[in-house]
């Protein structure tokens, strides 16, 4: 551990940055700067785009703040809608996904604890490189070395219920 700490400053357009046809992912604080306690990801969701399949984490819980647009929510059984200054807290164990239910831009900026799950967006871009879509194979991978369950069947009937458009449908 340092004998002091280092002041970090992110400016609003610094952190590496991938689309992911309709997900953002700008990484803004990664684990290792937070000793394994944290990390920051913020995420643009281009309107109407669902940003996953219905998923559960089994390792971290997240925290997501909005700051424009409007984010929606399946958590557990629950819909929510979130404007800006908003927190929607995303719990381990939980199945949930998340999307803009909006026509204009969403963004929110998600906390990860603990640390670690934010280098699984580093693979996913990896996942998704190349033509013809994302490799399912090489996917369903990706999930269970990070302790994710996904269920991609549930993309269409997201997609029809509320309304939204992502890759997989």
């Amino acid at each position: 551990m340092p004998d002091q700490l280092t002041t970090i400053t992110i400016g609003p357009d610094e952190g590496e940055r991938v689309d992911l046809g309709g997900l953002g992912i700008v990484w803004k604080i990664e684990g290792a700067a937070a000793e394994g306690r944290f990390s920051v990801v913020h995420h643009p969701l281009a309107p109407r785009a669902l940003a996953a399949p219905l998923h559960r984490h089994t390792r971290e819980d997240e925290y997501s703040y909005v700051l424009t647009g409007t984010l929606g929510a399946l958590l557990g059984d629950d819909v929510v809608t979130a404007e800006p200054g908003t927190w929607v807290f995303k719990p381990r164990n939980q199945w949930h996904t998340f999307w803009n239910a909006g026509d204009t831009p969403c963004e929110i900026i998600e906390i990860i604890s603990p640390a670690g799950f934010e280098n699984f967006f580093h693979e996913l871009a990896e996942v998704y490189a190349g033509d013809g879509g994302p490799d399912l194979d090489r996917f369903a991978d990706l999930c269970s070395r990070y302790g994710l369950e996904m269920n991609p069947d549930s993309v269409p009937g997201l997609c029809e219920r509320f309304g939204l458009e992502h890759p997989l449908a």
